[in-house]
């Protein structure tokens, strides 16, 4: 279903995604993050609900559609590595500071540290062109926010 979306992902010079796509890569990732703890649970499906809905200025109806799209995805996107990089490629730097904000809400969403998402959050802000200061700052964001 999503093998002509993943080979244009994962091309060697991929081209800007269109939003549609770049939505649904980025809500892709933040479940990955959801799921590396071995737990994806209600909380954490409900935070990337109203991440999406925030971010795109969807229904909660069109955020949980993109959700279940992103999941389908992230079931088939490959290795962590390539995927993040890939979603780098496509996305503007500006613009990936608050991914990693959103990425920490996922991870948080339980209320807990792990150190599962703490390692995968690691790997993805550094793929993602973002230094562990600036991760760590957007972390510290969220833990305030909440």
């Amino acid at each position: 279903m999503f093998a002509d979306f993943l080979n244009r992902l994962t091309a060697p010079e991929p081209d800007p995604m269109p939003d549609e796509d770049a939505r649904l890569a980025l809500t892709a990732l933040l479940v990955r993050v959801a799921r590396s703890d071995g737990d994806y649970d209600n909380a954490e499906r409900a935070w990337i609900d109203r991440i999406a809905a925030q971010r795109y200025g969807m229904s909660p109806f069109e955020a949980s559609k993109l959700r279940g799209e992103a999941e389908r995805l992230e079931a088939e996107a490959p290795d962590t590595v390539r995927f993040t990089r890939a979603i780098k490629d496509a996305v503007p730097h500006e613009a990936r500071i608050g991914v990693i904000e959103a990425l920490w809400q996922i991870a948080l969403a339980d209320g807990e540290r792990d150190a599962h998402e703490d390692s995968i959050l690691r790997m993805v802000s550094n793929f993602l062109g973002i230094n562990d200061r600036d991760s760590a700052l957007a972390r510290q964001r969220v833990e305030g926010a909440g």
